[in-house]
C-alpha cells in the first residue's frame, strides 16, 4: 500500500451512522479484512471486505494496488458491533463563547467581528470570578474598559442576557473547515469546526 495513501483519513461512524473519529486507509483496511467494520458508499450501502473489494474500480481515481488486482479506498466505513454515541461537551473556548453570543457584545447590543471582542468576566477575576460559562461573555473594547475591573451593577451596565453553558452539543470532534471527500459530507453537515481551538482554562 502507497505510504501517502495508506495514512490519508477514512471516516469511522458507529453502528448508528454517527460519526466517531477519523482513521488511517491502513486502519480501515485492516477493520474491515477483520469483519469489524463494513465500507459505506455514497448511497448508503454497507459492504464487507469481500464484497467491497469487488466494486469496480474503473471510474474511481482513489484506488491502491494489491498483489493481484486494483482495490477502491473506502472514505466511510461503520463498525459493526460499537453503537454508543462518543461522549462530547461543548468545549469551553474562545471560538465557541463567540458562537454562544454570536458575535455582539452583552452590554451594548452590537455586533463586531471576532478581533474587535474581548472575554469579559461578568463577575470579575479579582474578585473570586471563575472562567466559567456562566461568568463569561463577549464585549466590545469600548464596554470592556467602562466596566474595568467591577460589575455590572457598579459600572451602571447591564447584561443583554444571562450567559449560560450552550445546549447544543457536538457529537464528535473532527478537526475540519471544509470535507475533504465528498463521501464525508452525508455525515458531516453538523459538524463542528471550532473544535480545534484550544480549550479555555477555569
Amino acid at each position: 500500500m502507497p505510504q501517502v495513501i495508506a495514512h490519508t483519513n477514512v471516516l469511522v461512524l458507529n453502528r448508528s451512522f454517527i460519526p466517531l473519529h477519523m482513521t488511517t486507509v491502513r486502519r480501515a483496511f485492516s477493520l474491515l479484512y477483520q469483519d469489524l467494520a463494513r465500507a459505506v458508499n455514497e448511497e448508503f450501502r454497507t459492504f464487507d471486505f469481500q464484497s467491497w473489494s469487488e466494486l469496480s474500480v474503473a471510474t474511481h481515481s482513489d484506488t491502491i494496488g494489491l498483489v493481484d488486482r486494483a482495490i477502491r479506498v473506502p472514505r466511510v466505513i461503520a463498525l459493526t458491533s460499537f453503537d454508543r454515541f462518543p461522549r462530547r461537551t461543548v468545549r469551553f473556548s474562545r471560538i465557541n463563547i463567540l458562537a454562544r453570543d454570536q458575535n455582539t457584545c452583552q452590554y451594548c447590543g452590537k455586533r463586531f467581528t471576532r478581533t474587535d471582542l474581548n472575554l469579559d468576566h461578568v463577575n470579575p477575576r479579582s474578585r473570586g470570578g471563575l472562567s466559567t460559562w456562566e461568568n463569561v461573555v463577549t464585549s466590545c473594547i469600548a464596554c470592556n474598559r467602562k466596566k474595568a475591573g467591577r460589575t455590572p451593577a457598579e459600572a451602571g451596565m447591564k447584561l443583554i442576557k444571562k450567559p449560560v453553558r450552550p445546549k447544543w452539543t457536538p457529537l464528535y470532534r473532527l478537526p475540519l473547515v471544509n470535507t475533504p471527500y465528498k463521501e464525508w459530507q452525508l455525515f458531516l453537515d453538523f459538524v463542528d469546526a471550532a473544535y480545534w481551538h484550544v480549550e479555555l482554562e477555569a
